[in-house]
């Protein structure tokens, strides 16, 4: 993501700015109000925004810091003040994990310095083996830019002294089933870092997608519930909405599960014969790869039974359907479990 790019995401109003699961950005503006023997004499300002890039199957998180729009007014000492910029990593799940830290953050510099160097970075380097127990590895962190400046003598400044941008948690992986498993054969780069948001996938519902028949089927079952099979009173299925997204299983006997509930629904509604001699296949939302899938309620009793939908489509765009979700997956290294999620949106 480049500076512009974050520049016109953030606008003039937001916090921060999402342009993959592997490129954000935010952004704060600070104005200090310039007091003389206690009178206001001027004010002056400055705008940092930092950008944070993932490199393709990398661990190592780079921080791009712009201090940009150096603005002065009246009388102020503000080419003098030390300004401080800090990388902080307050809290990290699991907790004790150390990192590696490159760049040339600067310490502290003064207004006047730091209009004149306007840019440096951060690297940010997770080792694998510091994460959750078990195949994912999974290492949760919290990186906050923090800026704090004082006033030089014999000069004042009114209201607060600096202050701390937010930046979306960065998440290391290894997860074996996602790319980058070996680390090109060298165990301390396997897996890969991104940031954590609720990603969006996109199914085409447009005349001429490969995918448009699955893409129907999952438009009915988020706008018209009471029209899919199985009935079920007041369904509303997840993955609409990020406060209930859909969470990926890599579990075969789960998966399994989710494709035997959902076939028995359609042999239940369409008849033994349903797939009409192989051209059409048993299509499912929840997909039976997510934990949310047909067989929800047999794993879990609290879940909604027959909160899911049925429908024989066409075998090719089942298949295409498919194989979207799988690209997905991988691309925006979706893991299992419930620490991740993602939504599904549905273009007509």
């Amino acid at each position: 993501m480049s500076y512009e790019e974050c520049v016109k995401g953030l606008g003039s109003d937001k916090k921060f700015f999402v342009k993959s699961r592997f490129a954000v950005c935010n952004g704060a503006s600070f104005l200090q109000t310039w007091l003389l023997n206690g009178r206001p004499s001027g004010q002056s300002m400055f705008n940092v925004r930092v950008v944070g890039t993932v490199a393709k199957n990398s661990r190592t998180i780079n921080f791009q810091y712009y201090f940009t729009d150096f603005i002065e007014t009246g009388r102020t000492g503000s080419s003098a003040m030390p300004i401080t910029t800090k990388g902080n990593i307050p809290q990290s799940w699991p907790s004790g994990a150390r990192y590696t830290r490159g760049g040339n953050m600067p310490g502290t510099k003064t207004f006047a310095q730091l209009k004149a160097m306007r840019t440096f970075k951060e690297t940010v380097t997770a080792k694998p083996g510091q994460g959750s127990s078990g195949s994912t590895d999974l290492l949760f962190a919290v990186y906050e830019p923090a800026v704090s400046y004082t006033p030089p003598a014999p000069w004042a400044l009114s209201g607060s002294m600096g202050g701390k941008l937010f930046m979306l948690a960065p998440r290391w992986d290894a997860a074996k089933y996602l790319a980058n498993s070996t680390g090109g054969g060298n165990p301390d780069r396997k897996g890969a870092a991104t940031f954590s948001y609720v990603p969006t996938m996109t199914y085409s519902a447009k005349p001429g997608a490969e995918e448009r028949a699955a893409a129907q089927h999952l438009k009915t079952a988020f706008t018209k519930p009471e029209d899919t099979k199985p009935y079920m009173s007041a369904k509303k299925v997840p993955g609409q909405t990020v406060k209930e997204p859909l969470h990926r299983t890599v579990s075969k006997d789960r998966r399994d599960d989710n494709r035997k509930a959902a076939v028995k629904q359609c042999k239940r509604y369409w008849g033994a014969g349903y797939t009409q001699g192989g051209a059409l296949e048993c299509d499912e939302y929840p997909f039976a790869t997510t934990y949310e899938g047909a067989a929800e309620f047999d794993h879990n009793p609290d879940a909604r039974k027959f909160n899911f939908s049925v429908k024989p489509i066409p075998k090719d765009d089942n298949g295409a359907g498919g194989n979207i979700l799988l690209s997905f997956y991988a691309k925006n290294r979706i893991i299992d479990g419930l620490e991740d999620g993602f939504i599904v949106k549905i273009i007509s």
